[in-house]
């Protein structure tokens, strides 16, 4: 029984992590034979938004405490995550887990840099949903590794500017890297709903339990 180790950053897409996103991939490692736990730096998120009117709001919000919503309260810090004790490591996407996983500008949370590196270099396989790929890219970037987030230009040159290769690729599809063992799908990068990106976060889950094997 695989077990993933899930990378979250707050909840709601603006402002965390994409709660469909998110979701969509716990079920689909759970419905094929995984077990799961989700980490999330124990840290301010870089902004509060306000989904319905989309303003920023002036409150501070820790990031693992509003991830937990997503993981009904199972979460841990990102510090404790060790890569040994895992098989794969899974990245939802989101703008808003995008900043919080984020650096300044073209860099990456050290503690997710470390979980990237760790497990590319034990050879395990890694998932990255929507924008997280850019992540992924910055940290494995050097390798030539092959990502997607999609059609869109300007996310795909941050990509390729990390040394990454970015595959354009549809809403209900994922690119697998076999060599480096790294799937990605464009989910929301594309949309336009749920169950558009379900059926491309369901082929990436699969591919990465696939690796598992």
């Amino acid at each position: 029984m695989p077990r993933i180790a899930v990378i979250l950053a707050g909840c709601g897409r603006m402002d965390g992590s994409e709660v469909h996103e998110s979701t969509l991939s716990l079920l689909y490692l759970a419905q094929g034979g995984a077990t799961y736990q989700c980490f999330a730096p124990n840290e301010q998120q870089a902004r509060v938004v306000d989904h319905v009117t989309n303003l920023d709001s002036y409150e501070a919000r820790n990031q693992m405490a509003e991830a937990g919503r997503i993981a009904r309260g199972d979460i841990q810090p990102i510090t404790a995550c060790d890569p040994e004790a895992f098989d794969a490591l899974v990245v939802p996407g989101g703008s808003g887990g995008f900043e919080n996983l984020s650096q300044g500008e073209g860099d990456v949370h050290p503690e997710l840099r470390r979980l990237f590196v760790a497990m590319a270099d034990a050879g395990k396989p890694i998932a990255v949903v929507c924008i997280a790929p850019v992540l992924a890219a910055r940290a494995l970037g050097e390798p030539g590794v092959r990502l997607t987030i999609g059609d869109d230009a300007e996310t795909a040159a941050m990509i390729e500017a990390t040394g990454a290769t970015h595959v354009e690729c549809a809403v209900d599809a994922c690119v697998a890297d076999e060599a480096h063992r790294v799937v990605s799908t464009p989910a929301y990068m594309l949309g336009p709903g749920i169950a558009d990106v379900a059926a491309g976060i369901e082929a990436a889950m699969e591919q990465l339990l696939a690796w598992c094997e």
